[in-house]
């Protein structure tokens, strides 16, 4: 390059207006204030990710090593994946919640569950739609409405309604402009799970006003004492009306792996697929076969995992309860849900504690507005390094 060239100095970069409209990246300042800590020398107890701290099982490694080797999967994949993947998480739906999916027609396999989550608000909504959206919820639900073009209606969770949205109260106007809906059971932030009647009540309510469910079920396998997370496919007349978001990130440890599924209403697979055509060429077949693995294998390393996390819970909320930090337990996923002391806001407590206890937590605001008033911590740590966690926010003598 000629760096003398005035032409070169000159050429003006301007991006497209949608990307004047993706929304900030709260998280983003939360990590470089971690890591600045962290830089400085302190023990840093990071309680704020969402990334599982164990690795994947070895049988799935196992499986990705001998496939890496099979000249077959170094070619390009189909575009849609191999038909043996979409098979193997039929397979594993049948047998979890007894829901039938047609691998064909009624399954696509994503770059990870949050591609799918963004995909789908391309695929379905114009400039000027409605998106019904959880508030707190998952922040990369806002990003593919913002790219769409469409407008967000947030649906307040509230501790009062066990933090499930409340239909009755989204306006007329936001109802009769919404083409999609997302739900998130067990719910990130909030560690609650839905019960079946909600689904019911969410069916009744999107085949009424013609809205797209779209459930992110990514923590679908975390339920805690002896409770299995319902599943929105398990309820008569979800796939009329939605489609719901599997991953591998959190059932089998594979978060750096990439496999998501988008399960459900056949149109809508096929419109993820039609746009993902134009995206991708699949995932490399060597992922392809050891999520199969996962997915078909032996089920006791999930089964162990989850008692990993409820050992964890119980822990941490044994320690809570102890220096008086009250908060009711998480139904599931691998987080909690913790009210902030009074004077403190979720920012300044997420503030203080770092600063001054070296723990680092995800303050509720980032999630929406209603998620002031809470911080959430990740179970991704051992259960010493949780005790260690709260005997440090002891010292700070917040709760009396």
């Amino acid at each position: 390059m000629n760096m003398n060239n005035p032409y070169v100095s000159a050429f003006p970069v301007t991006p497209a207006e949608r990307m004047q409209h993706l929304p900030t990246q709260f998280f983003a300042k939360l990590v470089r204030k971690a890591n600045e800590q962290i830089a400085a020398g302190h023990d840093v107890i990071n309680l704020g990710q969402g990334n599982p701290d164990r690795p994947t099982p070895p049988h799935i490694v196992k499986a990705l090593q001998e496939a890496a080797e099979n000249p077959l999967y170094h070619k390009y994949p189909p575009f849609n994946g191999f038909l043996f993947l979409k098979q193997a998480v039929a397979q594993r739906y049948r047998e979890d919640y007894g829901v039938e999916l047609d691998p064909e027609t009624e399954v696509a396999i994503l770059f990870g569950g949050k591609t799918g989550l963004v995909e789908i608000a391309q695929c379905l909504l114009n400039p000027g739609d409605v998106c019904l959206v959880p508030d707190p919820g998952y922040p990369d639900y806002w990003s593919g409405v913002a790219l769409s073009g469409a407008r967000m209606a947030f649906m307040p969770l509230r501790e009062s309604n066990a933090f499930l949205p409340d239909y009755s109260a989204i306006s007329a106007d936001d109802v009769n402009k919404a083409k999609l809906m997302f739900i998130n059971y067990p719910n990130n932030p909030t560690a609650v799970s839905a019960p079946a009647s909600f689904y019911e009540e969410t069916i009744r309510f999107a085949a009424q006003h013609g809205i797209v469910v779209a459930s992110d079920f990514a923590y679908g396998a975390i339920g805690f004492d002896g409770q299995k997370p319902v599943s929105f496919l398990q309820l008569p007349g979800a796939k009329e009306v939605g489609v719901e978001f599997y991953t591998l990130s959190k059932t089998y440890n594979m978060a750096g792996w990439r496999v998501g599924f988008a399960l459900g209403n056949r149109e809508v697979v096929r419109l993820i697929n039609l746009i993902q055509d134009h995206y991708y060429c699949s995932l490399f077949g060597g992922i392809q076969v050891a999520a199969a693995a996962a997915l078909t294998g032996p089920q006791d390393c999930v089964d162990q995992l989850v008692s990993v996390y409820q050992s964890r819970r119980d822990a941490l909320f044994g320690a809570l309860d102890r220096i008086g930090w009250q908060a009711s337990r998480s139904h599931g996923s691998f987080f909690t849900w913790l009210p902030v002391p009074k004077g403190h806001t979720s920012s300044s407590l997420a503030d203080l504690l770092l600063e001054e206890a070296k723990i680092v937590v995800a303050p509720g605001i980032g999630f929406g507005d209603h998620g002031e008033g809470y911080v959430r911590l990740g179970l991704l740590s051992s259960e010493e390094r949780l005790q260690e966690a709260v005997d440090r926010v002891a010292k700070l003598q917040l709760f009396g």
